[in-house]
């Protein structure tokens, strides 16, 4: 009894000064995260995302529906801000860290619980978590409840089991395409372990996979009436599927966003917890090293154009509550070097949203050669269409060549309803049938009424070169009006604005290009004008 009472005695002190530091850096991060969104400049997906949450529907063409229903959500009861927008998630990534304690305390020891905790805080892409309007929110906020609630079947299949587990897989059968993933790791673990197995028999985790099945049947039901077009575009148009050694270099990225010294542990609690005699530390190092290990191994073949280093953090978080034993056995100066250089990596994110969220930062980013485009100075860009549209007939109709041009303006002048032209952009990032959908891809600029002004920027990728872009602007338009173009962020960003009025002949397109690179393109009189971001 007294050695029990003595083990109890000491997890207690250990956990102590862990519950500390994980407090008080989780309230400091909170603090920073709420700031850093108030002046973050929207990032392009968040914009779509919000323009989806005003068109409220069932799924859409790049998603399952619940990241847009929680950006209307927080935009209807926050107001229409970047912060208003991504309350919501600020307040689930504030979650995360808390039911990722609780896990690890319940299979560890609380001082486990405490420092895995607080070792998700430091991670660069787990701290982080919830500053942007992005479905990685809710998916791995649905990737920890089925975690938890397959370690809790282990032991014991009851209702409040089968209840966590069907929530979280109706929150990432809402969320993700990517969530499938998750389904399989958790599954093949499940099947991988004599507990698992017996689990996989009672009635009640059964009744829970077939109400996680059914959050699919939105998705599924949308592919169906539009031709498959959200699987096409993530199962065969986004994806090579042919070997390419660029695999390493996201591979290297990925170790570097986790930091070296973590992912060293990381690889070792997964090896170690597959030899564990406790199920639930054999769980945990299965669902995380496939997880993990399978996006290593997927980046091989897959995307190698958008961003993907993001992917394997549901696997590197379920390795987490077996990475203070491993910490534990290194050496204090090793220790110590772990959390300093995990602390640094956060830093550095955080010093990296801020500097895009300060002007000044931006233009000291695009002088640098390291300009966020991403996060370009859009509120200029909406000051100065609002001028322009003031000298313009009132019934002047305002077009965007791209869908993120549509969107970004869609959220600061609060129209979601932007006509988009058929651009590049919208196709690689599967956004197409969803605006077709809406009615607003303009798939005949030529037959748009007049007047109209449309708003460019020859930086968005789809075409090689400035002069290339001119013509495909000049063919889509029928010919180009004289550009007034605007700079923003130190030149870090232009944007052109093309206005046509009622009846004057668009000056036709030229064989070749008129200007040297870098240059507007110009009207029959060669005028146009330059202006700075306001």
């Amino acid at each position: 009894m007294d050695t029990a009472a003595g083990v109890a005695m000491d997890a207690a002190g250990r956990a102590d000064p862990a519950r500390r530091w994980f407090i008080g850096t989780w309230l400091l991060l909170c603090a920073l995260k709420l700031g850093l969104a108030a002046w973050l400049p929207l990032f392009v997906d968040e914009a779509f995302y919000w323009q989806e949450g005003q068109h409220l529907a069932w799924a859409y063409s790049d998603l399952p529906a619940l990241t847009a229903w929680l950006a209307r959500l927080g935009v209807a009861l926050f107001g229409a801000t970047p912060l208003g927008l991504r309350l919501p998630f600020l307040l689930i990534g504030a979650l995360l860290p808390w039911l990722l304690v609780r896990m690890a305390a319940r299979e560890c020891d609380p001082a486990s619980g405490w420092r895995a905790g607080l070792l998700f805080l430091l991670l660069p892409l787990g701290g982080t978590l919830g500053l942007l309007a992005l479905p990685d929110v809710p998916l791995l906020l649905a990737s920890l409840l089925c975690l938890d609630a397959c370690l809790r079947a282990l032991r014991r299949v009851d209702a409040v089991t089968a209840a966590e587990l069907a929530l979280g897989l109706v929150i990432g059968g809402l969320t993700h395409y990517r969530f499938a993933a998750v389904l399989l790791a958790g599954g093949l673990a499940l099947l991988l372990l004599r507990e698992g197995r017996r689990a996989l028999r009672q009635p009640w985790l059964w009744a829970a996979l077939v109400i996680g099945a059914l959050a699919w049947l939105p998705l599924l039901l949308w592919n169906a009436q539009h031709a498959e077009a959200g699987l096409r575009f993530q199962l065969v148009e986004r994806n090579p599927w042919t070997f390419d050694w660029q695999g390493l270099r996201l591979g290297a990225l990925q170790s570097l966003l986790v930091t070296p010294p973590l992912l060293l542990a990381l690889l070792l609690a997964a090896w170690r917890g597959l030899r564990d005699p406790r199920p639930a530390a054999r769980c945990l190092a299965l669902c995380g090293a496939l997880l993990a290990g399978g996006f290593f191994l997927l980046g091989f073949f897959a995307d190698r154009q958008r961003v993907s280093f993001h992917w394997p953090l549901p696997g590197h978080v379920a390795l987490l509550p077996l990475v203070p034993a491993v910490l534990a056995g290194w050496a204090r100066t090793w220790r110590r070097a772990a959390w300093a250089v995990l602390g640094l990596g956060q830093a550095l994110a955080l010093g990296y949203c801020l500097m895009a969220a300060l002007p000044q930062g931006r233009a000291w980013a695009a002088a640098h050669g390291l300009y966020p485009a991403n996060f370009s100075d859009w509120q200029a860009l909406a000051r100065e269409v609002r001028a322009q549209r003031a000298g313009l007939p009132p019934q002047t109709r305002l077009l965007a060549a791209d869908f993120k041009l549509g969107a970004e303006l869609g959220f600061a002048l609060g129209d979601p309803d932007i006509p988009v032209l058929d651009h590049p952009l919208n196709r690689k990032h599967g956004r197409q049938a969803q605006l077709a959908l809406w009615g607003l891809l303009a798939e005949s600029p030529r037959a748009l009424p007049r007047p109209w002004l449309l708003v460019a920027s020859p930086e968005h990728a789809g075409f090689d070169g400035e002069a290339e872009y001119r013509r495909w602007l000049c063919a889509q338009l029928g010919g180009l009006p004289t550009a007034q173009v605007l700079q923003v962020d130190g030149g870090g960003k232009r944007f052109w604005l093309l206005a046509a009025a009622d009846r004057a002949p668009l000056p036709a397109c030229p064989a070749a290009p008129a200007t040297a690179a870098g240059n507007p393109p110009a009207a029959a009189d060669g005028r146009s004008q330059s202006m700075a971001g306001r």
